[in-house]
């Protein structure tokens, strides 16, 4: 082959086999209350904090070894994970729904905070395993008991972390059921934060009909928890102690018409009903299940739910001048140091849950915030409320605002979550 005709074919290739855009400069890219694209270093970063805090305690003494969390991902999950594998020792399990990048468009942060948290754990010489797929699916249920038979040590779990959040679910009968945001008495009028614009607005919710009620109790609800624990137990791998916790939250008055008094209220109610039925399973193992009800922070979830927004602006800086403001990392290790192990008891309300929300739930610090609740506008924004650390917690959620992370330099999107 001549020299052109040999270039001409290398022209050729290049033109129709160009090489993968996988190298990116990303920047955030924000729509409405979700961040279009994810950092993988940062959200390595961020997980590599999360590490920080539970390795500034002493080790957990009778903690956890063998660890299933059911969306582990994420805020309060991915917390769990972290805090069971790096505070116990803990060999860890992840269940969660996410996306590796492909070609130029990066994967959630989801995907690669657990790509971070697999490196991490290698690192430790800590087991992890995670399976990506519908946590909902009867096929995710079996992958997930055999994958804990033949992987986790003695084939067995002693907590089980339920921590999902979905906005829809396919739940057995084969019906894909749809949460909505409503309230379930009249139309609901409040204050609001548009957090695109900074702008302080009001809204207007109409009142969800019996299907949306129904509905969102199907995708939020208890059912899914107690399918997961009745396909344990019947496979025989839970072990003896076991204990199992989902997360809920309550919140103020204020926002009790969308969310304690709302659809998703609901679901939270049907979350305690199955909290109930399970603990009953759960003493046959001489374990225990029970519901953890824990403070507002930003997560993908709370920041689509109108009037938290607001709510947890002015929260959190109330909270940060006392010296009680937590994120999710540093709940989860007080939940697990103070009340679920080191020989401690779990502290019960008088509704049978743990409250962790006890600190945001203090009266001085409700008093506080509606005290500059008929105040805060626009214009007093930043007066009344910490809108920049609102910002700042979305923004590590996606990867972004990293220290020690070149944000300028072009990155790898598709990233490996490697076997640890």
């Amino acid at each position: 082959m001549s020299k052109w005709n040999k270039n001409w074919v290398e022209v050729r290739r290049e033109r129709f086999n160009p090489a993968p855009m996988s190298q990116q400069i990303l920047k955030p890219r924000v729509r409405g209350f979700i961040c279009i694209t994810s950092h993988p270093e940062g959200c390595a970063a961020h997980v590599r904090e999360q590490i920080a805090h539970v390795r500034s305690r002493k080790p957990l003494q009778d903690g956890p070894k063998s660890v299933l969390v059911i969306g582990a991902s994420t805020g309060y999950g991915l917390a769990s994970r972290i805090a069971a594998a790096f505070g116990s020792g803990a060999a860890t399990m992840g269940v969660f729904f996410e996306r590796n990048g492909e070609g130029d468009k990066p994967g959630s942060p989801g995907w690669y905070n657990t790509a971070g948290f697999h490196a991490e754990a290698k690192k430790a010489g800590l087991k992890a395993i995670s399976f990506n797929g519908d946590a909902f699916s009867a096929e995710m249920k079996a992958q997930v008991i055999a994958g804990i038979k033949s992987k986790m040590p003695n084939g067995k779990v002693d907590l089980v972390v339920y921590s999902l959040a979905s906005p829809r679910r396919t739940a057995p009968d084969g019906v894909t059921y749809k949460s909505t945001l409503k309230p379930t008495g009249a139309p609901f009028h409040a204050k609001n934060l548009d957090t695109d614009r900074k702008v302080v607005n009001d809204v207007t919710l109409e009142t969800a009909n019996a299907e949306e009620i129904a509905h969102t109790v199907k995708v939020m609800g208890g059912e899914d928890w107690e399918m997961w624990m009745e396909q344990m137990n019947q496979a025989g791998v839970l072990a003896h102690g076991c204990q199992t916790v989902a997360y809920s939250y309550i919140g103020p008055e204020v926002t009790w018409p969308i969310y304690k008094d709302g659809t998703i209220g609901k679901a939270k109610e049907d979350l305690e009903r199955a909290g109930n039925k399970i603990d009953a399973l759960m003493k046959l193992h001489r374990g225990r299940a029970f519901v953890s009800v824990n403070k507002a922070v930003v997560t993908q979830a709370s920041s689509a739910i109108p009037v938290v927004p607001l709510y947890v602006s002015l929260l959190f800086k109330i909270m940060k001048a006392k010296g009680n403001h937590e994120g999710c990392i540093e709940q989860i290790q007080r939940l697990f140091e103070k009340q679920m192990y080191n020989g401690n008891a779990l502290d019960f309300d008088d509704k049978g849950r743990v409250r962790l929300d006890d600190w945001e739930m203090l009266p001085e610090i409700q008093k506080a915030v509606f005290d500059v609740w008929p105040k805060v506008t626009t214009e007093t924004l930043d007066q009344y409320g910490d809108f920049a650390g609102y910002q700042s917690d979305f923004l590590k959620n996606f990867g972004f605002g990293l220290t020690g992370v070149d944000y300028d330099a072009a990155t790898e999107v598709e990233r490996p979550i490697e076997d640890a």
